[in-house]
Formats: structure tokens, C-alpha cells, sequence
């Protein structure tokens, strides 16, 4: 992450900072984010129309300089022009940069920052009730109209020192991951389940790639899918970015809109984008076409609570296991879901927590049927607290169907990383290990092993890791001949220390006052010297 956009970040940040927690915060500075970036990237697309593509724009006061001069001239053509392009038109008046001139002119004012929500919102489904948590007559913003505006004010300004197109990477979902985590303790434990870390997401998204490079279009379906960030991730491993589809589907509304922000912001056109804002293990979705997929990536809510109602036994995510997860522990639910979404050519990544790896009665017997089926690639145990809210360690799961074999790779990358302040981080040569280690799918002594199916089966369908990757660390033997030499030796000198102390104490000449003291230090030390 740039450290621009941390500084401003923490900035904007310190002035909500004591109004409201972080969960509620974050929304004000992630929605106002991408308001900028739309705006700005407009601006740009305008200079771009009518200069040629440049490689280095000019300041943005020019680029505001030739929008003006083409909206003056023909607004009418210029709005249909950048409608086309972009999805959107956002008017002068409504452009960020105006509102920060404004701000810098103590003008600014809070309805028409809400009026530029409103009319971006009227612009496209794919628009519609984005910026619906960000509310400007919040009370928490100030206790009236003027603190509000004078609040909003500020954020404004610290936002838009923001380079966003300087940043080398994910902007919403980076801004994300700095937001939860700096404030998680203020953000609730919860928070952590809507960001997979982009170390995690690399492993996932390159996994789930290979062999299907070159497939177009390609379809990728995360059914919890947070802020979008593990599904925009798989386009840096295939060569026709440009024709990844997008199907994700989240429950939490405000987490769905950040996702919709997140795929517009890397350019993804509503044809593309194919997001529900429901429970995935309520209803099954999608239903229509397509309804399976090249790659499914999960980080579902570690062991959520679900209804385990009967009538999922007749489902057809869950029928032919025959045995539903418990109500108490979802994990299984949210794999066999996404495991039935999944092509017969495609390949299927989940973040679980290890009890899915060994937990016995129902849980056992779909892990069982699971590798039977060989549907089990490989399990790849990740070290504890790289994961925002939670210090857990958990295990990537990788799972294909119509497999030749059935046996397992394990993994165990659980003692490779970089510790950090407050998390545990995978450096790109940890990440390069597991991925190399996974295509070459060998046994690494003290890291991986195959296991045949045969042995999985003689450990009764436990996956869990040390069963199969020893990583017990032998402690050199001890020489004790060594060892007795050199207590030997110790003894001898301070037997020699004792004498030669003796002789001092001898030379002394004795008082009245010290005689008791040099007569039990004489008995002390002849009791340790041999005469």
C-alpha cells in the first residue's frame, strides 16, 4: 500500500475518530473514497478525449480547465460521450474536486454532496443504493447542520490529498484491510470475516488458475463474498482479464455495496457483474445460467450457525451427502455449497478453520464421502493470526471434481512467516514455496506430504495435518563425555580459586573484631579444598 493512502487514511480517520466506532466510520471514508475515484477518473477520460491517451496527465486544475471548456461548449455531447465510456456522468458542480474547492473556500455544504449521491445513484442498477450507509444528517457527524458540515468538511479535504491513481493495487479493498487493521478492536471481532488478507487471496487465486489460463470467458463465483477482493484477484493469473465474470454473493447489505464498488472501481461492466445481496445457505443462488463455475473462492464465516433444517436433506447442494452440517458449525455447508457450483474442469479454494480437517459425526461422514469421491486435492495449513479479527490458525482447502486420483497433498506452511507488530504475514517467497510445492505436488520433508488414499483411510478420514507432515524438530544429542569434561574441569578450578583465597585469608592478620569472621571463612573454604 502507497503511504499515501495510509497517511490520509489515518488522517480522515482522526477527525470521525471519538464520534463513532470504526465499523461506521469506515463506511463514510469508503464510500467518499470511491466517490473521488469516479470523479477523478472522469476528469481524466474528458483530458483523454480530447488530448489523445497520454501517459502522465497534467494537474487536475487543467483537467477541470478542459472539462469546463467541452461542457461550455457542448454539455449535451460531452455527457453523452463519457456516458458511453464510463457507465456514468457526473456534473460539474457534483465533482469532487468542485466540492473541495468549495470546502477550501468555507462554501461547501452537505446537500450538495448528498445531491451528487443521488443523481450517481439514478445512473444504473449497478449504482443504485451504493452510498445508502453513508448518512450525512448522522448526529454523530455533529450535533447540528453547521458541525456536520464543518466535520464532512475536513474529511473531505484530508481525502482528497489522495493520489488514488498512484496506488499500485486493490484501492477499496487496501483501504479496507488499513481501516480493520488499525481499528479492529474498535471495528468488533466480526469485522475480520469480510477481508481475506491478499496474501491468502494470491494462494487461492493462482491455485485455482492453474490449467485454465487461457480460458474465455472465464466465470468465478465467491458465495461470501465481502469486499469483492478474492474474486478481482484471479485476473492477474489469466492471459484474458478482460472476459473474467464476475457472481458473488454476500449478506451483510453494506459489505454487498462495498463489493459493487470494488468491481467498478477495477472496471468491471454491469455485463460482467452478477452479485446478489442474500443468504447463501438459505436459498441456493444463482439458480439461472450459469449456475457453476471455473473457480470458487470462499472465506465464509468460520463455524456460523445455520439452521441444519430437514428439508436441506432434499437439497441438491447437500442430498447426496446424505448428512447435513451441524447447526452450530456451518463450515461444511458453505464447502458443499460451493463444491456443487463448481465445473467438472474447474477448481474450488476455501479458508475453514481445522476443526473441518478431524471433527467426527456428520462433519466426518461428509469429509469421508468427500474423499471418496476424490473431490479432496489438497489442504494447506496457514499460520495463526494472519487474519484480522480472529488469531486462529486455518487451512486453505482445495478441491476439484472428476479427479483421476484420490489422494491428498498436505501442506503444512504454518511455520513460515514474517511475524509482525499485531499479525502474522506471508512473505512472497512463504507464497512461492506453498504454490511450487503444490504443482510439483511432492513430499517435503517437514513441509508437505502425499498422502495415497489408502493411508487417509487407515487414519479413519482424519485430515488433520501433523498425521501426515511431521515437523517434530530432534534435538542434537547430548555428548556426555563432553558434558562430565567439562565439569571436571569447572571443579578443578575453583578448586585452585578456593586455595589460593585461603592463602590470602591466611596472610591476614586477625582482630579482636574479626576473628569469628576469618574462622568461618577458613572452615568454609578447607571444607572445599582437599588438603
Amino acid at each position: 500500500m502507497s503511504i499515501g493512502l495510509e497517511q490520509q487514511l489515518w488522517a480522515s480517520a482522526d477527525i470521525l475518530r471519538g464520534k463513532m466506532d470504526a465499523s461506521e466510520y469506515k463506511n463514510y471514508l469508503l464510500g467518499l473514497i470511491f466517490y473521488k475515484y469516479l470523479s477523478d477518473s472522469q476528469l481524466r477520460e474528458v483530458y483523454e478525449q480530447e488530448n489523445g491517451k497520454i501517459e502522465h496527465f497534467p494537474i487536475r486544475s487543467e483537467q477541470y480547465k478542459t472539462f469546463m471548456e467541452w461542457y461550455g461548449e457542448d454539455s449535451e455531447e460531452l455527457e453523452e460521450i463519457i456516458h458511453l465510456q464510463t457507465g456514468y456522468f457526473i456534473k460539474p458542480e457534483q465533482l469532487f474536486y468542485t466540492y473541495r474547492q468549495k470546502a477550501d473556500r468555507y462554501e461547501f455544504n452537505l446537500t450538495d454532496l448528498q445531491a451528487g449521491f443521488n443523481d450517481l445513484e439514478r445512473q444504473g442498477e449497478q449504482f443504485k443504493g451504493l452510498f445508502a450507509d453513508i448518512d450525512l444528517n448522522s448526529t454523530k457527524l455533529g450535533s447540528n447542520a453547521q458541525q456536520r458540515n464543518v466535520t464532512i468538511t475536513e474529511v473531505l479535504r484530508a481525502l482528497d490529498e489522495i493520489d488514488l491513481f498512484a496506488h499500485d493495487g486493490d484501492v477499496i479493498g487496501d483501504a479496507y484491510e488499513y481501516l480493520i487493521g488499525q481499528f479492529a478492536s474498535t471495528a468488533g471481532k466480526k469485522a475480520g470475516e469480510f477481508y481475506t488478507p491478499q496474501s491468502v487471496s494470491h494462494i487461492m487465486s493462482e491455485i485455482t488458475a492453474i490449467g485454465q489460463e487461457n480460458r474465455a470467458p472465464f466465470h468465478i463465483y465467491d458465495p461470501t463474498m465481502g469486499s469483492g477482493s478474492l474474486m478481482l484477484n484471479i485476473r492477474r493469473y489469466l492471459n484474458n482479464s478482460n472476459q473474467v465474470h464476475y457472481h458473488g454473493q454476500e449478506l451483510n447489505t453494506t459489505t454487498f455495496n462495498l463489493a459493487r464498488m470494488n468491481l467498478i472501481l477495477h472496471g468491471v461492466d454491469k455485463g460482467r457483474m452478477n452479485l446478489n445481496n442474500g443468504d447463501t445457505l438459505d436459498a441456493d443462488w444463482p439458480t439461472e445460467e450459469p449456475h457453476q463455475f471455473d473457480s470458487v473462492v470462499m472465506n465464509p464465516p468460520y463455524s456460523a450457525k445455520w439452521s441444519a433444517a430437514d428439508k436441506f436433506l432434499s437439497d441438491q447442494r447437500f442430498e447426496r451427502f446424505g448428512k447435513l452440517a451441524p447447526k452450530s458449525k456451518a463450515d461444511f455447508a458453505f464447502l458443499l455449497h460451493g463444491f456443487y457450483h463448481l465445473k467438472d474442469t474447474g477448481t474450488m479454494g476455501i479458508v475453514l478453520p481445522h476443526g473441518v480437517l478431524f471433527r467426527g459425526a456428520a462433519e466426518g461422514k461428509i469429509r469421508q464421502a468427500l474423499l471418496e469421491m476424490g473431490a479432496i486435492d489438497v489442504v494447506i495449513g496457514l499460520p495463526a493470526n494472519i487474519f484480522y479479527g480472529t488469531s486462529i490458525p486455518t487451512t486453505v482447502i482445495i478441491l476439484k471434481k472428476n479427479r483421476s486420483a484420490r489422494d491428498v497433498l498436505f501442506i503444512d506452511a504454518s511455520n513460515e512467516f514474517d511475524k509482525q507488530k499485531n499479525q502474522n504475514l506471508l512473505t512472497q517467497e512463504n507464497i512461492r514455496k506453498i504454490i511450487t510445492v503444490y504443482k510439483e505436488r511432492q513430499s517435503v520433508d517437514k513441509y508437505s506430504f502425499l498422502a495415497s488414499f489408502e493411508e487417509i483411510k487407515e487414519n479413519d478420514f482424519n485430515l488433520n495435518i501433523p498425521r501426515y507432515v511431521d515437523t517434530f524438530e530432534e534435538e542434537e544429542p547430548v555428548d556426555l563425555v563432553s558434558v562430565n569434561t567439562d565439569i571436571i574441569n569447572v571443579n578443578e578450578e575453583v578448586t585452585q580459586q578456593e586455595k589460593e583465597l585461603l592463602s590470602l585469608i591466611e596472610d591476614f592478620s586477625a582482630s579482636e573484631d574479626n576473628q569469628d569472621l576469618m574462622d568461618s571463612m577458613r572452615r568454609l573454604l578447607r571444607g572445599g579444598v582437599n588438603e
